[in-house]
């Protein structure tokens, strides 16, 4: 097949590597045109993917003629608070037979739309039956090193999440498929913001006992939620809801749980954000998730602490025990 994946970061990189060792025609599409000629020359991603070579064959492109022309599929790897402006130079028009594979986890700020919501806003007439995401416990650094690897293609076609699952899977990196395009993409995006609360925990200094409370509880706040826009509750027990909960949680590569760790140490989050070179998803998914919540009238205690901390400057350590004190529940799952 030829794809194209859109986004240099560091996801997109190991998935353009991952499709090329698969037999596909791989060009990879970069928003700088100087990085683009920059990782031309020097074959290696050392902003989000460092000591990781990328094959000759590979195109790297800035060109969105070349990205967009004739391809099987196009992966979308752009952080989602970035995509409409980077969809904003395609013309998905004439793509109908064309797979297009979303790979970012999050939620537009303002808007409150999802990626697949994003894709649909920017090109209402793109059949939907030839969308899919892919998520799953799967951060870059590793797949790269071709570390076993399982994740879950989404599409309401199945079909198309078939073709998904046959384009990336190989002996290291499996791929599963669900019909639940909607619990799969919000999987990954509210994964995001549970993994920012564990690293609070971690920073503010509390123990394992509390990270597990956070991580168990929050699965049941990301079912509750997902249910609510119309996901099915399983798909938060699998690999793109519990599975990437406990990676993102619990990696040292995880962006998220790194921006909490510091959140919960002290530090301001317009600090943290300008020290860091790539984006943590989660932070302006908190903020779109607990105004949609509000709106819904969904209960979303883990949400509202981390938001707390993020954009008011409460006190980790009052947030936490705040979570401890509230009404008696019953474990409902």
């Amino acid at each position: 097949m030829k794809i194209s994946v859109i986004g240099a970061g560091g996801w997109g990189t190991a998935l353009a590597i991952l499709l090329h060792f698969n037999g596909h025609r791989v060009t990879l599409w970069e928003y700088k045109k100087n990085y683009a000629r920059t990782l031309r020359r020097t074959r290696i991603n050392n902003l989000y993917l460092p000591k990781v070579k990328i094959p000759e064959e590979i195109e790297i492109t800035n060109s969105v003629s070349e990205a967009c022309e004739g391809q099987h599929m196009i992966v979308i790897a752009t952080p989602t608070q970035f995509l409409r402006g980077v969809l904003s130079k395609f013309d998905f028009r004439d793509l109908e037979d064309t797979i297009i594979v979303s790979v970012s986890k999050g939620i537009e700020k303002d808007t409150h739309l999802t990626v697949a919501d994003i894709v649909f806003d920017q090109f209402p007439a793109l059949p939907r039956e030839k969308f899919g995401v892919l998520s799953g416990p799967s951060h870059a650094e590793e797949v790269s090193r071709k570390i076993p690897t399982a994740v879950v293609a989404g599409a309401d076609n199945s079909d198309t999440a078939k073709e998904i699952q046959a384009a990336f899977m190989n002996s290291y990196f499996r791929v599963y498929t669900s019909s639940d395009l909607v619990g799969v993409e919000l999987g990954g995006a509210l994964k995001n913001i549970i993994a920012i609360g564990a690293g609070i925990v971690d920073g503010a200094g509390f123990g394992d006992n509390t990270k597990a409370l956070i991580m168990t509880r929050g699965i049941s706040e990301m079912a509750r939620f997902g249910t609510q826009l119309g996901a099915r509750a399983e798909t938060f027990s699998g690999l793109s809801g519990m599975g990437d909960l406990i990676v993102t949680c619990m990696s040292k590569h995880s962006r998220n749980r790194y921006v909490g760790e510091l959140l919960g140490s002290g530090k301001s989050i317009k600090d943290i954000l300008k020290s860091m070179n790539m984006i943590a998803e989660g932070v302006e998914t908190c903020r779109s998730v607990k105004e949609i919540a509000e709106q819904k009238s969904i209960d979303m205690p883990i949400t509202e602490a981390v938001y707390e901390v993020i954009f008011e400057g409460r006190d980790p350590d009052k947030a936490t025990y705040e979570l401890l004190t509230r009404d008696i529940k019953y474990d409902n799952y």
